[in-house]
């Protein structure tokens, strides 16, 4: 059998131990739906969904209608909301037929939705995306009053609930955040005035979960924090979560190079007297952000090395001089644990001047996964 030079491992254990971390923050009276757009984050769609299924989550997350088909089209029977709305009377039909729920912040979409339920003979449960200070899909939320009262009118709608989306949870001056939680009460009044009952208002997201408990409405939206993640570098989380990703290679090859040898593209490192150097079978192409070149650090034999010269396409170098022991084939952690030591998403991210959602994503997108439970 030929051995892959690099592998991704998803740990399923992890994404359930993260979300059981999720139910002690919020407690069991608030739903949990969880996020999965964008192929869960670089984990995997239907992996991770039927693990979230099983584990008794609430409703799924995800951007766009073809990953909502996907989960359909696969057996997963939870609620899924479409995050980013819907646009066309196609995908009005499919959403019907498929018993999906869109959010809406368009009256063109709830009259394509309430056509089609109608034709159907089915109802749709919708939400309506607000913007509560986001800046980007929504309606302001000084217009929540007019345009609910014409979305109630579609007979065949069922309004859920109000969503939005905080910008800012992860700093540590909230006075941004602490408007767009009124902004969004404010809304949920305006609605509720009108008789509406809006069970499943969503504001929170990771950040929120984590450090402000007055964001938690009647369902949050964990996205990051499922996968072991947090939302910025400088955040710590409340809870111990776990890294659902690692992603390991090996050493293809050990060389010694004397004093001042120019190492990989550019010539932006030199040894500085001899140096024993290891070349990794992963680079830029596998994932790696190359903004860590002569910043980074991989995991050798459990002890944290560095990454020196320019990362390439499919190979990254290292210097192993204090790594006597070190063989070509040895195993090298790009990202999550050996031995006692651990590099997390946050630690790429930080070298790489990112965040680590952006990292998960190409990691994830670029390799084959394998998952453990």
């Amino acid at each position: 059998m030929i051995r892959e030079p690099n592998s991704v491992t998803i740990d399923l254990s992890a994404l359930v131990h993260n979300l059981r971390h999720v139910r002690m923050l919020t407690g069991q009276d608030k739903k949990i739906m969880g996020v999965i757009k964008s192929d869960a984050y670089g984990h995997g769609l239907l992996p991770i969904a039927r693990t979230l299924e099983k584990n008794r989550i609430d409703c799924l997350g995800v951007a766009y209608l073809n990953e909502a088909l996907e989960l359909r089209k696969h057996g997963i029977k939870l609620p899924v909301v479409v995050l980013c709305g819907i646009h066309t009377h196609n995908e009005s039909r499919k959403v019907v037929e498929k018993d999906l729920c869109p959010v809406v912040f368009d009256l063109n979409t709830a009259e394509l939705l309430d056509r089609e339920s109608m034709r159907q003979g089915k109802r749709t449960s919708i939400y309506i995306k607000i913007d509560t200070g986001m800046g980007r899909l929504g309606i302001p939320h000084t217009e929540t009053g007019e345009f609910i009262r014409k979305v109630a009118g579609f007979r065949n709608l069922d309004l859920e609930g109000l969503t939005s989306h905080l910008s800012s949870a992860d700093e540590s001056s909230g006075d941004f955040t602490t408007k767009q939680i009124e902004y969004f009460i404010k809304a949920i009044e305006v609605g509720r005035s009108m008789g509406l009952k809006l069970p499943s208002n969503s504001l929170a997201n990771s950040a929120g979960i984590m450090t402000l408990k007055n964001s938690r409405f009647e369902m949050v939206r964990p996205g990051i924090m499922l996968y072991g993640g947090t939302p910025s570098l400088d955040f710590e989380s409340p809870v111990h979560l776990k890294p659902v990703m690692h992603f390991k290679g090996r050493i293809l090859q050990i060389r010694d190079l004397p004093d001042h040898t120019p190492v990989s593209y550019g010539r932006t490192y030199h040894t500085k007297g001899p140096c024993r150097v290891a070349i990794l079978s992963a680079g830029y192409g596998d994932g790696l952000p190359r903004r860590m070149s002569n910043r980074g650090s991989v995991l050798i034999r459990g002890k944290k090395v560095p990454i020196i010269g320019r990362i390439c396409m499919d190979l990254t170098i290292s210097d192993i001089s204090g790594l006597e022991n070190a063989e070509r084939g040895d195993d090298v952690v790009f990202l999550g644990p050996q031995g006692k030591e651990t590099i997390t998403g946050d630690d790429l991210a930080g070298w790489a001047d990112t965040i680590s959602y952006e990292v998960l994503c190409a990691i994830g997108h670029q390799n084959k996964k394998e998952y453990i439970s």
